[in-house]
Parts: structure tokens; C-alpha cells; sequence
């Protein structure tokens, strides 16, 4: 027979081996197989992420493999609460494209007690596309820990055109330069949620719509009483918003997302210095920076958030600005009070 409490001090002393440990904490999960060696965040990178919260980070358990498309995961939501207990961040948002993460976030949330973890919901194919009952099994969930709802994002019309099978079945929100009448349904759906136990209402992300696309969700978004809206890494494939198109959409009271995953990539057709000149133009108080990180070959998604504000902080940002972007305004998007 399983002596279950021998099985959770066993767990907890694991789990306090890591936070205490460096050495502990570089091994919580296996190193990925790598040509060359994965970055990692310095002391004083890592200093920032004191009480940040990364809204876009991917984590297993998720689907891998030919029919899913998705790269492999690097590490799975208990790490990831660990890791992020032990850099001092406030919490994160589990995002996964096929599945909705209120469940997980409440069991890392019990594993890994002092770390505030969130679900996401993405409106793609698996759970029906622009599904109204998809968003009220969201909500309902135990826990009350579901709090963003994004639009489709691979299974999205603007992301199949862009992709390597652009006639594959995709998710339409517009025709004809109009939202779509379920499109305005989801959004009222999202509107009117609340979640069990926590009573919280619901964010909006734009998911990987075309810009035209999301600024006129935003706009709806807004006239049916959302206050809570990201644009999805705006200036990340395929959303490829122009500053003048974030700007609009700042205008309506939308946060713009700025992705690690883009702004540090090698392949991503803007500098970090492109980056920091929209952030500077939209005004920090209107942005949210991100990892959307934790494939496997990718830093773990704290290094990620991490490396890039201390990248930005070379090139002008204030640590004042980056708080703002990293701590107050995605607090601000969960709804959640200050720190």
C-alpha cells in the first residue's frame, strides 16, 4: 500500500530542496538536447522577475507530434511554479493552443503553495472554435483560476493563411470586414463569465488574428463591457502589427503584448532596438512583456522574461518601466491587486 503522507513530505522536501538549492534548481528539469547551449538569465537579470507575472508560458502536460504541430515542451506547469516560486515572480498563465489550463493551474497552485497560477483558454478547433460553452466550462472550473480567453490562435484563419498548409480548416472571426455573429456571441459569453469560487470576470487576448481582425474584437470587446484586452505579441508572426495599428488599439484600451520568444529570436525581422522604440511610442503603461517560451531548445520561460528586460534595460528602459510592464499592468490583465 502507497503511505500517501510518507509520498507528500518526500514531494515537499523535494520541492523545498530546489527552492533552497541552485544546483537543485538548474536540475528540476533534464537539460534538452542541444547543438549548443541553451541561455540562461544572470543574478542581475533575474532580479527583475521579483514579483512578475508571465502571461504566456508554455508548459506540458501538452500534445506533441505530426498532427498537432506543436514543438516539445521543456518542462511541465509544476516546474515551471517552482522555478518561478524560487525567482521571487508573483506567478504566470498557463497557454496551451488546444486546451483550456484552468485544471492545471489549480493543481500547481496545490503543489506549489505561494505561487499565483492562472488558466487560459484559446478558441481554436479541439474545443470547438468560437464556443460560447467552452467559455462557461472555462469559468466553471474549480478554483476559480480561469482568466484569459484568446481569440484562435494556430487553428485562426490569419495563421493557416500564413502557414505552410494555408487551405487546412481554420477558425474564421470575420467575413467580409465585419466580426461574425458567433464571433460577437464568444465575446458576449467572455463578457458575462464568472468564474466559480473566485467570482473573477474574464481578459480578452487577440489571439493570432489578423491586425484589422483585432482591432475590431477590441472594439467590441469594449462596447459589450470588456475592460480587460491583450493583443496577442503584436509584433509577432503572424500578427505583424504595424505601430500605427497598436496604437489604435492602445487607443481602445487594449494592452500590447511583447513577447520574449520574439523580441530575443534570432529569426524575428524586428531588432530589440525596433522593440524598444514601439515600446517607447505606445508608452510602458499600456505594455505587457511575456516569454511565450518553454519548447524544448527555448530558455525556461522565467530565463527568457528575465534576459530580455535586461536586455531592454541596456538599451534605455528604466527598471521603474520594465515593473511597470512585467508586474503592475499584466496584475492589471488578471485583475488582480498591486504588489
Amino acid at each position: 500500500m502507497i503511505d500517501r503522507r510518507r509520498c507528500m513530505s518526500l514531494a515537499g522536501a523535494a520541492f523545498a530542496a530546489v527552492l533552497t538549492s541552485g544546483t537543485a534548481l538548474s536540475q528540476a528539469v533534464p537539460p534538452a538536447t542541444q547543438t549548443e547551449p541553451i541561455p540562461v538569465a544572470s543574478a542581475a537579470e533575474r532580479a527583475l522577475l521579483r514579483d512578475a507575472i508571465d502571461i504566456h508560458s508554455h508548459l506540458d502536460p501538452d500534445s506533441f507530434g505530426p498532427h498537432s504541430g506543436q514543438a516539445a515542451r521543456r518542462l511541465d506547469v509544476i516546474d515551471m511554479a517552482v522555478r518561478a516560486k524560487a525567482a521571487g515572480m508573483r506567478g504566470f498563465v498557463i497557454k496551451q493552443h488546444y486546451d483550456q489550463t484552468a485544471q492545471l493551474a489549480y493543481l500547481a497552485r496545490k503543489a506549489v503553495p505561494g505561487v499565483e497560477v492562472f488558466g487560459q483558454l484559446c478558441l481554436n478547433l479541439t474545443v470547438g472554435g468560437l464556443n460560447p460553452e467552452a467559455v462557461n466550462h472555462f469559468a466553471e472550473v474549480k478554483g476559480g483560476f480561469a482568466r484569459i480567453v484568446s481569440m484562435p490562435t494556430w487553428d485562426a484563419s490569419n495563421n493557416a493563411v500564413k502557414s505552410r498548409d494555408p487551405a487546412r480548416k481554420a477558425v474564421a472571426v470575420s467575413s467580409g470586414g465585419a466580426l461574425l455573429p458567433e464571433t460577437k456571441a464568444v465575446i458576449a459569453a467572455v463578457a458575462a463569465a464568472r468564474t466559480r469560487d473566485s467570482g473573477a470576470s474574464l481578459a480578452l487576448a487577440t489571439g493570432h488574428v489578423s491586425p484589422a481582425e483585432a482591432l475590431m474584437i477590441i472594439r467590441e470587446a469594449r462596447s459589450q463591457g470588456i475592460s480587460r484586452i491583450v493583443v496577442t505579441h503584436a509584433m509577432g508572426h503572424p500578427v505583424d502589427m504595424s505601430l500605427d495599428q497598436m496604437k489604435e488599439a492602445v487607443a481602445q484600451g487594449a494592452y500590447i503584448e511583447f513577447a520574449g520568444g520574439f523580441v530575443m529570436s534570432k529569426a524575428s525581422p524586428h531588432t530589440v532596438q525596433q522593440n524598444v522604440d514601439a515600446i517607447r511610442a505606445l508608452g510602458p503603461a499600456h505594455v505587457i512583456l511575456s516569454s511565450d517560451s518553454g519548447q524544448v531548445g527555448q530558455p525556461y520561460p522565467d530565463d527568457m522574461i528575465a534576459m530580455m528586460a535586461g536586455r531592454l534595460r541596456e538599451l534605455g528602459l528604466t527598471t521603474a518601466e520594465l515593473r511597470q510592464m512585467m508586474v503592475d499592468n499584466p496584475a492589471a490583465l488578471l485583475g488582480l491587486g498591486s504588489r
